[in-house]
């Protein structure tokens, strides 16, 4: 049952008139794995958020307007009190949807305790279906075995969504796309296709290359209404008795900034008004030294106010990118 709704407020909207309603919180800058599109961060970074201060920054989202919290990382399973934290995010009144993002290393064993404590969507990575890849992609850590058990776990644990996120490289998965939506239609799961980002090194295939990969290895693609709350535009996929949707997310193509309604607040406890912009408002400094929520809300306000129309993110001008992993995406 959703919880009650919080009192209203001034709906949380930036300088562009485009309303806040999506958090995305990074719980952990650690990560298990080392993909080679994202940004390095050793394995003993700081957890930043405490427990009871994520919570505290979700009241405070959520009484700002903030209906759906996507927990993310670095890796957001390596955190033993992950259960709680999702547990305490989907107690919070106003908050309609807890969703996750993860590798999959630790799924198997940990699909249905984050269903039980109130994940409903879950979105795990998923770049190729072929060990050695694997392995060349993410690193020697990554097993594929234990990924696919843990999409095996997630299905049959009752997500009300699953998907598969891949990002497409050229020369390292683009001749497998149709492979990795046959893998997903089979387990009830939506595959999904991101453009590489500039937050690390690799050459990016743009989603109307994409779209043509997959037609070639026997995916016919139709038109599609669907829309959920993030940036991805849907189609449906068919390839022989097979079929379902397919989603694209095209940053660097297919600027999706128009619709934005995402904030994020990063592992280190500092808010992102972009992903793509370089600045950030450190929230976790000004909750410890005991900053009441009125303060925090006007730091956020202020931030979103100057968010710009549209990302940066190809323009080296402007500095470099903060690292993605700790923002989470």
């Amino acid at each position: 049952m959703t919880a009650a709704a919080p009192p209203q407020v001034a709906p949380l909207v930036d300088g562009r008139g485009r309303a806040v309603t999506y958090l995305r919180l990074s719980l952990t800058a650690r990560c298990n794995f080392r993909c080679t599109y994202c940004s390095p961060a050793p394995d003993g970074a700081d957890e930043g958020l405490r427990r009871e201060e994520a919570a505290r920054l979700v009241r405070l989202f959520a009484g700002l307007g903030v209906r759906r919290v996507r927990l993310t990382g670095g890796e957001p399973t390596l955190r033993p009190d992950l259960a709680g934290v999702a547990a305490d995010a989907a107690a919070t009144p106003g908050v309609e949807e807890v969703a996750l993002t993860t590798n999959g290393q630790r799924l198997a064993e940990l699909a249905a305790p984050l269903r039980a404590a109130g994940v409903s969507r879950l979105n795990v990575s998923l770049d190729t279906l072929r060990p050695e890849r694997l392995a060349s992609l993410a690193g020697r850590a990554a097993d594929l075995a234990r990924i696919l058990r843990g999409v095996e776990a997630a299905a049959a644990a009752g997500f009300a969504s699953l998907k598969l996120n891949a990002v497409v490289l050229r020369g390292g998965n683009e001749d497998e796309l149709g492979e990795l939506c046959r893998f997903a239609w089979r387990h009830g799961a939506v595959p999904r296709f991101i453009e590489l980002m500039p937050f690390g090194p690799g050459e990016p295939v743009p989603i109307a290359e994409v779209k043509r990969l997959l037609a070639a290895q026997g995916v016919r693609l139709e038109p599609d209404a669907t829309r959920g709350w993030g940036p991805a535009v849907h189609m449906r996929g068919r390839s022989g008795a097979a079929s379902g949707l397919v989603g694209f997310i095209g940053a660097m193509s297919e600027s999706f900034c128009e619709g934005c309604n995402r904030v994020r607040v990063g592992a280190d406890g500092a808010l992102r008004s972009c992903l793509g912009g370089r600045d950030r408002v450190p929230l976790l400094p000004m909750l410890r030294a005991g900053a009441g929520d009125a303060e925090l809300a006007e730091a956020v306000r202020r931030a979103l106010r100057d968010k710009a129309e549209r990302h940066a993110m190809g323009d080296a001008a402007r500095g470099p990118l903060l690292p993605m992993r700790g923002t989470g995406g």
